[in-house]
């Protein structure tokens, strides 16, 4: 055996320097031979099977200098140009202990705002400027700065954000268009596809990563409340976020995000928003809208356990199941009803809520989609109008004063429309928070957009208004109820 491999090295070593002898050894291996080295031989041209079972049908050694040079040089130098790094920063208000007293304010002077800074990346979508990265990294940006990659510095405008899918639309302006890179199509993708990863990590400039998608749909990663990501072993370090993922067509398929690690360093898990769901996003904010309207359907979905699995027949566990519906909206009126599971949305499987989520959010309100079904262990199709989420009566916003621990809050009644817009159930009642002004009290307090104010020194809370009345009650002892996230939080505190 040790024989055997000397003449391999021997015989490969005429294949890389004579290409006569490569054609002569392809004619004999292509004729009847005697067992021996010949059959080595054979084996590495045509990709038979060997001993280890290491080689396929389409695996060979590479032959000639062009083979062994493939690069992804042009494929950089065509969507570089459009990947831009964002500098976010905002002004901290910094207290001090003798804030407030005339004689410590003159002898050691007031305290000074303090600047603060984040790093990140982004993606030149449009000619016309519009740039496409992640909320988190111009979250509470008092100003948003781009460089582009050719060293000029624009300062940009925020178009649209949205926490709960953590994108974000900046906009730049300039006498000439500007590089893009085309959006693709991110559904395309399979496990095991090439992609590269631009971005600016660490703040040490533009850098080019190389990797495969190692895994689709990825969800429950806690970066968003979006739950459908790209993940891939492209090294994605801080200063990524907003950055391309770029397939070998030169098409952005993922705005890369978050990764995982322990160390804060890359290790080969990144995970980035797939081009589908960037793609409804940008169209939302080049239209001019003030948020990102999802389609509705007037139904709310929980996930399929094994349990609840096996006791409709299932096999496994998946798909979305119909907790609520509204009678009303335009699921209710097709015919969907709650307990029945969605398994499909346009011919496409629906493995879960987010894959669910994911789709529809994709999908452009005024058009009708085709569900599948599964409804008393029968399966069917239903062809659901997507509508805007209803408006309701218009709501009324009150921000809220005086001296309570929610005094700097914005709060109104939720409406179907509003709680899309917060990232709530569409079928929630009540008083929710819109907006808190910074350095408030509300702010000190934790409170949160989203959270729904329940009970207030035992008053129920149904309107904004009765919320700000109680607000204002001389007392320096509060006692409320908010729910959070599905969750019912009780404090008693004194202020």
């Amino acid at each position: 055996m040790h024989l055997k491999r000397v003449f391999l090295v021997a015989a490969l070593a005429i294949f890389a320097a004579a290409p006569a002898a490569r054609q002569a050894f392809a004619e004999d291996a292509a004729k009847p031979a005697d067992p021996g080295l010949s059959d080595v031989l054979t084996d590495l041209l045509h990709g038979v099977e060997g001993e280890n079972g290491t080689s396929g049908p389409d695996k060979r050694v590479p032959f000639g200098r062009e083979e062994v040079q493939l690069s992804f040089a042009p494929l950089v130098k065509q969507t570089a140009p459009a990947v831009v790094n964002v500098y976010a920063s905002q002004t901290a208000k910094v207290t001090s202990p003798f804030e407030g007293d005339p004689f410590f304010e003159e002898f050691f002077g007031r305290a000074k705002p303090r600047a603060q800074s984040s790093l990140g990346s982004g993606v030149l979508v449009d000619p016309t400027g519009v740039i496409v990265t992640n909320f988190h990294v111009i979250k509470d940006a008092d100003e948003v700065k781009v460089a582009t990659a050719d060293g000029r510095e624009f300062t940009s405008k925020v178009m649209l954000k949205d926490e709960t899918l953590d994108l974000a639309v900046l906009k730049i302006s300039a006498d000439k268009p500007f590089p893009v890179i085309a959006i693709g199509d991110s559904d395309a993708l399979e496990v095991g596809d090439l992609v590269l990863a631009i971005g600016n990590p660490f703040g040490v400039g533009q850098t080019t990563t190389s990797g495969i998608v190692s895994a689709l749909a990825r969800s429950h990663i806690g970066v968003s409340d979006s739950g459908y990501f790209i993940q891939t072993d492209a090294a994605i370090n801080p200063g990524n976020s907003g950055g391309a993922l770029i397939n070998m067509g030169g098409q952005l398929v993922g705005i890369n995000t978050a990764i995982y690690s322990r160390s804060g360093g890359s290790i080969g898990i990144g995970f980035a928003i797939p081009s589908n769901m960037v793609r409804a996003f940008a169209d939302a904010a080049k239209a001019g809208l003030d948020f990102f309207e999802r389609p509705y359907i007037g139904a709310e979905f929980e996930m399929v356990t094994p349990q609840i699995a096996e006791s409709l027949g299932m096999e496994k566990p998946t798909g979305a199941l119909v907790s609520s519906v509204d009678v009303a909206g335009p699921a209710g009126k097709v015919g969907l009803k709650p307990g029945d599971v969605i398994l499909s949305l346009n011919n496409t499987p629906v493995e879960s809520i987010e894959a669910l989520d994911y789709r529809m959010a994709t999908l452009s309100i005024g058009t009708k989609a085709t569900f599948g079904v599964l409804s008393k262990g029968q399966q069917t199709t239903l062809e659901i109008p997507l509508e805007r989420a209803p408006e309701g009566a218009k709501p009324s916003e009150v921000t809220l004063r005086g001296r309570s621990p929610f005094s700097g809050a914005k709060v109104a009644e939720l409406s179907p429309r509003l709680a899309q817009r917060l990232g709530l159930r569409t079928d929630l009642k009540g008083v929710t928070v819109i907006d808190i002004s910074r350095d408030s009290p509300a702010a000190d307090f934790g409170f949160q957009p989203g959270d729904i104010v329940r009970e207030v020194n035992g008053t129920t809370i149904e309107t904004a208004a009765t919320l700000a009345q109680v607000a204002q009650q001389d007392t320096r002892w509060w006692r409320f109820t908010v729910e959070r996230g599905g969750q019912i939080l009780r404090q008693v505190l004194r202020y």
